[in-house]
């Protein structure tokens, strides 16, 4: 294969940009023998200086060794503990319809504004998360290096790449055959693991295959099972309420019943007697995760100047879920269980003693007879690419096809259908009082399996070519123009129960459609002088559904010494609406409401009511846009030593997000003035619901509403700044071996969301550290090894304390609140930092075997438990994990 330095420079500098690589060292980038394409880079870590080849933009670069002495059996695993991951990340956990999804939130962007390649082309966009791509669907033993990009790449790649890239590479020219085993025997209950892979390379004279096949499995982890998940109290067990702002009802003699099963238990509410339900009984916190997959890689040199390469995986991905039995929440309107006057289940009727209300009364049950809720997803991933690169001319081409499609089936047991348990509850039929003690006849009568079936399928068809254009003083200027077609489809098909707002402890619709998305790209390299260049790049992408959108970048690349370089970039990028959202069928529901002339009307003298609402997909939806710019700096200070210093600025304009009832009616009437422009006030008697008219409501004759349509539109910005520091050292002891130590550290300074205070440092719904660090050492000598990595997430500011400063700043405070207030001012302000100790220890036999014994968080440290944790898990599920200690083997065969 023909290539030359020049272009091999060229396609680091123009697509570093798009392709940069998180990890545990600074990325060298090193000349190939092989020709190189806009989507293959060669990037690979190296001692020799790379200031000469350094860049524009920060890359860092994840080895096969890296991952390895890691001791994680996933790529979702390894990359949810880099420090680039600042906030954490989405990860299987039981209760969630996305609970077979792992992602990553490159700068705490969000998994949906990380754009996850593999091979350079995009991974499959997860269908039952609906944006974001998987990371669960991409085998451990397939891949070779993984490369993240912390900059924005939307003049590349196009949508997504907001907050960055990550590039996973997988392994090609590999010759043998290797196969490896592996378990995880964690000090806790839950959370076990095990790993297994057989892999064969052959080298021809003309050509590599490679095939792979792989299995990883994480056992599932119980709440009740650790301490700060254990032991829950709700009040959707079974109690009796006056009204539907939840008044207790009163009843002098104790607890009428009901509350005897497993997991119930009594005690006090607003100093009523009440029954409680531990949800905690049975339910997982996080759920068991199990991946199939094969995989294949060739390629074929069909002469001097063509190949053909071609790429096949099928992972399959099964997932199971737990949680607490279905409680009677949400339920259709007027939101709780009614009971008449006049029904056997009235407590009335049924209660001895009873000194309660004689009229309609309402219920807060569980309906813990029918048992936990289970769910089951099976996922199937097959994704197959075909290509051809080489050179016409002076030309270098690359161009092929592509095509994944996603399939996911999810099935939910001992769900409830509303009307039908309503019904037999209002007549008797299913009594309340004794729930396991009804006959199961009765309880399958109500009882439902529902299912959800989800796909994401993708076509492309992609082509590039690159050529030199003309001298100037630093080189030949060169270019790399490209264009791309993709068919993006999507399909979220939800059982009618589920559908028609019937089942009783789950939620969604049905969504599905499908785009064309047209692209066309172009990068240029100007080498000014020896020292100095100029990349710019641009691209437009139509999208069929909503529209078009430009995103430009220009990134410089200075080098004042042989050992410095300095660079900086600005660009402009954008996510698109994804499919999920703008597809959506149209789902009822009935929203809470503060509104004060609609609680007037129809509160019953409670704080809150219920109207009727109508999710939509809003017509008006379009695209987020990001602009960003970056400054850095990298030194190789000496021959063992080098380092970094990168500076990031990204704001967000027209974030896309949910705009529920109480916010439309607030900007509607101007007690909120930041607003989108596209809400509006419906005529009288419109037909609902009636998609074509966006968000907005309808007010009836006493000011109350009537109805309103929620969902997605533009609305907002989102700003964050911050700072990544790299630093690398190798030492060569001689006898004593070699030694390796890589520092990384993020530091976020800033994030705001529509100009309110920073969050950084702050716990919460999103928990946000200062600081983020990670520091891996290595010691190897002759055929040992002994790895030692140091995790480090800053300590922040209590949810309890975030809570207590809201109620600080809030005017008029009631005595509930300013009760409130008092308990949070008496819990601790701060959540501590979080440090585990990861070692392991490696030998490779004579025979080609290697045996691996490690030790993850050797100090068997807890996650940073917060009393106040919104989630209800106890601490930031996304940020840390609750396994504990846990020790692991493995071992390799090479033959």
């Amino acid at each position: 294969m023909k290539t030359n330095k020049l272009r091999d420079a060229i396609t680091f500098a123009l697509v570093a940009g798009a392709t940069a690589v998180a990890g545990t060292g600074v990325a060298v980038a090193q000349q190939t023998e092989e020709a190189t394409t806009l989507d293959r880079i060669q990037v690979t870590g190296s001692r020799i200086k790379r200031a000469d080849i350094e860049g524009s933009l920060p890359v860092t670069v994840i080895t096969r060794a890296e991952l390895d002495s890691s001791g994680d059996i996933s790529v979702a695993d390894y990359l949810r503990g880099t420090s680039f991951n600042s906030f954490g990340s989405f990860r299987p956990q039981s209760g969630s319809s996305a609970q077979s999804f792992a992602g990553i939130s490159l700068r705490g962007l969000g998994e949906e504004r990380t754009l996850v390649l593999v091979d350079g082309r995009r991974a499959a966009v997860s269908p039952t998360a609906g944006q974001g791509q998987d990371l669960n669907i991409i085998p451990m033993s397939a891949v070779e290096r993984i490369e993240i990009l912390l900059d924005g790449a939307s003049s590349v790649y196009g949508s997504d790449a907001i907050g960055g890239v990550v590039n996973i590479i997988t392994r090609s020219d590999y010759e043998g055959a290797e196969i490896t085993v592996g378990r995880s025997f964690p000090k806790r209950a839950g959370g076990d693991s095990e790993e297994g892979s057989a892999l064969i390379g052959i080298n021809g004279d003309r050509g590599n295959l490679i095939a792979s096949i792989s299995y990883e499995n994480r056992d599932i982890v119980w709440q009740r099972d650790r301490w700060w998940s254990a032991g829950g109290a709700s009040v959707y067990s079974n109690n009796f309420w006056n009204d539907t702002a939840l008044t207790v009802a009163n009843f002098a003699g104790g607890v009428p019943g009901g509350c005897s099963d497993p997991g119930f238990f009594e005690s006090t509410l607003g100093g009523q007697p009440a029954c409680f339900y531990d949800f905690t009984f049975v339910a997982a916190d996080e759920a068991a995760i199990g991946n199939r997959s094969l995989f294949v890689k060739g390629h074929y040199d069909i002469n001097d100047d063509w190949r053909l390469y071609s790429r096949a995986t099928v992972s399959r991905v099964k997932s199971f879920g737990r949680y607490a039995p279905v409680p009677s929440s949400p339920w259709p309107s007027p939101g709780l269980i009614t009971i008449s006057p006049d029904s056997p289940n009235h407590p009335a009727n049924a209660v001895a003693g009873w000194t309660g209300t004689t009229d309609t009364i309402y219920l807060t049950h569980r309906f813990a007879a029918l048992g936990p809720r289970d769910g089951n997803i099976d996922s199937n991933l097959y994704d197959f690419m075909l290509g051809f690169e080489g050179r016409v001319g002076n030309v270098d081409l690359d161009f092929g096809v592509r095509r994944n499609e996603y399939k996911t089936s999810d099935v939910g047991r001992n769900y409830v259908v509303a009307a039908i348990a309503g019904a037999m509850i209002e007549s008797g039929e299913y009594n309340i009082y004794d729930p396991s003690g009804n006959d199961p006849a009765t309880l399958q009568q109500f009882t439902a399996t529902i299912a959800r079936e989800a796909t994401t399928k993708l076509e492309e068809v992609y082509a590039s070519a690159g050529f030199d254009l003309f001298q100037m003083s630093g080189g030949t200027a060169a270019t790399v123009i490209g264009a791309e077609y993709r068919k993006e489809t999507y399909a979220d098909i939800y059982d009618s129960l589920s559908e028609a707002g019937q089942i009783v402890g789950s939620a969604g619709n049905s969504a599905g459609g499908s785009r064309d998305v047209y692209s066309a790209y172009g990068e240029v390299l100007f080498p000014i002088l020896d020292n100095f260049e100029a990349s710019v790049s641009a691209r437009y992408d139509k999208y069929s559904d909503y529209g078009s959108d430009f995103s430009p970048k220009v990134s410089l690349r200075y080098q004042p010494l042989d050992t410095l370089t300095l660079r900086g970039s600005y660009g402009q990028g954008f996510r698109a609406p994804t499919l999920d959202i703008v597809t959506q069928r149209p789902s009822f529901g009935a929203a809470t409401t503060t509104h004060p002339a609609t609680v007037a009307v129809l509160g019953g003298g409670a704080s809150s009511t219920q109207v009727t609402t109508w999710q939509i997909a809003n017509p008006n939806l379009g695209s987020e846009t990001s602009k960003q710019w970056a400054l850095g700096a990298a030194w190789d200070a000496f021959d063992w030593m080098n380092m970094s210093l990168d500076y990031y600025n990204i704001k967000i304009e027209d974030q896309i997000g949910f705009f529920g009832v109480n916010a439309i009616w607030q900007c509607l009437e101007g007690v909120s003035t930041s607003c989108p422009s596209d809400l509006s006030v419906f005529p009288s008697g419109t037909g609902r619901p009636n998609v074509a008219m966006g968000l907005g409501l309808e007010y009836g004759p006493d000011g109350e509403i009537v109805w309103a349509q929620t969902g997605s539109t533009n609305f907002g910005t989102v700003e964050t700044e911050g700072f990544d520091f790299n630093l690398r050292t190798r030492f060569d002891m001689g006898a004593w071996g070699n030694l390796r130590q890589d520092l990384q550290i993020t530091n976020p300074v800033n994030y705001q969301v529509n100009g309110a205070a920073s969050i950084v440092g702050r716990s919460g719904a999103l928990s946000t550290p200062r600081y983020r660090g990670v520091l891996q050492n290595a010691w190897s000598l002759g055929d040992w090894e002994m790895a030692w990595t140091i995790n480090y997430i800053h300590g922040m500011q209590s949810a309890a304390y975030r809570q207590w400063l809201a109620l600080v700043r809030t005017p008029n405070r009631t005595p509930t609140q300013d009760a409130n207030m008092a308990a949070f001012a008496a819990a601790s302000s701060r959540v501590p930092s979080w440090v585990t100790h990861d070692l392991q220890v490696s030998y490779n036999a004579p025979w080609n075997g290697k045996f691996v014994f490690g030790v993850q968080n050797v100090l068997d440290k807890d996650p940073v438990v917060d009393p106040q944790d919104p989630t209800g898990r106890g601490f930031a599920f996304d940020l840390y994990n609750g396994y504990g200690r846990v020790p692991y083997v493995r071992y390799t065969q090479k033959f």
